[in-house]
C-alpha cells in the first residue's frame, strides 16, 4: 500500500491535517501505518509554513493500538523488539516535531492509541470517545504506552488506567488532563480547527521556540530548568519579529 493509502493529508493555511485511513482495521498501528505516518511527520519538520498539525482518524476508533493480528503472526524477540522500536521512534518524532501537534480524537483510542493521544501536545476528543490502555486484558502490561501516559496524567490516574484496563470517558479524560478540550461529535472538527488557528495566530518564532523548550525542561532539576529556560527565552526576545511585537505594544500602549 502506498502511504496515502494509511494517511491522508490536508492542507490549511497555516496548519495541516493527518487523518489515519484504515478505519476497517481501526486505524492500528501496523507497520505500515507507522512508517506512513513517520515518513509524512519527517516532512512536515522541513517546511517552515506550518504553525500546527492536527491528526485525526476516520471511522469508529482514533486508533486501536498496535494491529495484534501483525504480531500474532510474526511471534519473534527480534520481530517485537524492532516493532516497539518503531513506535517508540514514532511517538519520539512527535514530541520532537518543530510545532505543535493537535490529536482530534473522535472515537474510541486504546493501548498505542491512547499513546498516541498522550503524546500529540494537544487533544480535543468527542463526547463519544473513549481512552483506555487495555493491554493488561490480555496479559500484557502497556509498557510502551505508560511512558506518554505517565508524562501526560497523574501516576495515580495512569497507574489506575494501566492495571484495570477501564475505558474512561472524555469527560473523564479532560479531568486527568489526558485531553484538553470536549466537544460534540458535530462540533469537533471546528474545535480542533479554532485551536489550531488560535496556534496559528502566533509568531512561528515563539511557537517553535515554546516547543523546543518545553519537554526538555521537564526533565531538569529546578535551578537547571531555569537557565535552560532562560536561554530559550533571550533567544526568543532577540528575534526580529519579536522585537518588532515587543515595539508594536510599547507604541500603542503609549497612544
Amino acid at each position: 500500500m502506498s502511504q496515502a493509502d494509511y494517511v491522508l493529508i490536508e492542507e490549511h493555511d497555516k496548519w495541516i491535517e493527518l487523518t489515519l485511513n484504515r478505519p476497517a482495521n481501526f486505524n492500528t498501528l501496523s507497520e505500515g501505518m507507522m512508517h506512513a505516518l513517520q515518513h509524512t511527520l519527517h516532512d512536515i519538520a522541513k517546511r517552515e509554513d506550518l504553525s500546527c498539525v492536527i491528526l485525526k482518524a476516520t471511522g469508529k476508533a482514533f486508533s486501536a493500538g498496535h494491529d495484534l493480528k501483525e504480531m500474532a503472526a510474526k511471534v519473534s524477540d527480534t520481530y517485537y523488539q524492532q516493532l516497539f522500536k518503531q513506535c517508540s521512534q514514532l511517538m519520539q518524532s512527535i514530541i520532537q516535531l518543530p510545532i505543535p501537534v493537535i490529536a482530534e480524537v473522535q472515537g474510541v483510542a486504546t493501548a498505542a492509541g491512547c499513546q498516541l493521544v498522550a503524546t500529540c501536545d494537544l487533544a480535543v476528543a468527542s463526547e463519544q470517545a473513549k481512552f483506555a490502555v487495555s493491554g493488561i486484558n490480555l496479559g500484557l502490561f502497556c509498557s510502551t504506552p505508560a511512558v506518554a501516559l505517565s508524562r501526560s496524567i497523574a501516576p495515580k490516574h495512569a497507574m489506575e488506567m494501566l492495571l484495570t484496563g477501564e475505558f474512561i470517558s472524555a469527560a473523564e479524560a479532560q479531568q486527568k488532563g489526558l485531553i484538553n478540550r470536549v466537544a460534540s461529535a458535530e462540533g469537533l472538527t471546528h474545535a480542533s480547527r479554532a485551536l489550531a488557528a488560535s496556534i496559528s495566530k502566533k509568531m512561528p518564532v515563539a511557537i517553535k521556540t515554546g516547543k523546543a523548550m518545553f519537554y526538555p525542561q521537564l526533565e531538569k532539576p529546578l535551578s537547571e530548568a531555569y537557565t535552560f529556560a532562560s536561554e530559550y527565552m533571550v533567544c526568543n526576545i532577540m528575534a526580529t519579529e519579536t522585537q518588532t511585537g515587543i515595539t508594536n505594544f510599547v507604541n500603542k500602549k503609549k497612544l
